[in-house]
């Protein structure tokens, strides 16, 4: 939960993650404070709201930021690319947690952590000295402590950013390095089926190399199997499931139920 007070907000998540603490999360991409008010109190332990898939944009995300107080969910939001201005745009709002897409190597995973750092501490973000994320200027000591609880994910999707896993690791600043299973599977060949044997292969010995380097692996599949075995083999944070695909499917079942049993009355 994040509330806006005199102190910078915990970021529970980045210290559960930190701790070894595995963390269930949900992919949010229906862009609607109203949706993420309700999955927020479903009692995930985070909710990743998408703005590189979806029309997504930061006045809209704010209000699901503010839906999302008082759940039981950490937001993290997807940016649409590693871009300081994109990164700089939702820091202000109060986003605590990054996932950065398509991060190939270290080169790109240090300027994703620069955009989220003042110069004094390495990085390249500007300053401004009333926003959301010090709430308006009454968090006085914000721009000293801000990048303590600042959590950024970086997303590797391709076999080169797989081969550069460790590099990427070592970046100060990177708390957790999150697969990207659709992506990586289209590199592989296999578009369309990340559960093509040769991609879960490639993602377990990743998400090994990951743990083994000292940082968070994360990964989104909604196939209960790959569930446990990525939690079984040391992912720490696993999103099971999203918005879209509970409405989706949910609506398509409830459909065919009730139209299959009118229809066997005709």
């Amino acid at each position: 939960m994040t509330v806006f007070t005199s102190e910078i907000p915990v970021n529970e998540f980045k210290r559960r993650i930190l701790a070894g603490q595995p963390q269930i999360g949900l992919w949010s991409s229906l862009c609607s404070n109203v949706s993420v008010e309700i999955i927020a109190g479903s009692g995930f332990d985070w909710i990743l709201i998408d703005t590189e898939h979806v029309p997504n944009e930061p006045p809209m995300v704010l209000s699901q930021l503010q839906a999302a107080v008082g759940g039981t969910a950490t937001p993290i939001v997807r940016v649409a690319w590693n871009d300081a201005v994109l990164l700089k745009r939702h820091i202000d709002i109060g986003v605590q947690t990054f996932l950065v897409p398509f991060v190939q190597n270290s080169e790109e995973a240090r300027r994703a952590v620069a955009a989220t750092r003042f110069p004094q501490f390495g990085g390249v973000r500007g300053y401004t000295a009333m926003s959301r994320a010090n709430n308006f200027g009454r968090v006085t000591e914000y721009h000293r402590r801000a990048q303590e609880e600042i959590c950024v994910l970086v997303q590797v999707e391709t076999r080169a950013a797989l081969e550069q896993v460790e590099a990427i690791a070592a970046v100060e600043g990177v708390d957790g390095i999150f697969i990207g299973p659709g992506d990586l599977s289209a590199d592989m060949g296999f578009v369309g089926n990340p559960s093509h044997p040769s991609v879960l292969e490639a993602i377990a010995k990743t998400i090994e190399r990951i743990k083994a380097a000292g940082k968070a692996p994360g990964i989104l599949t909604s196939v209960e199997s790959e569930i446990q075995r990525w939690l079984g083999i040391g992912a720490l944070f696993i999103a099971v499931g999203s918005d879209v695909g509970i409405l989706a499917r949910g609506s398509e079942a409830l459909a065919s139920k009730y139209k299959q049993a009118n229809a066997s009355k005709t």
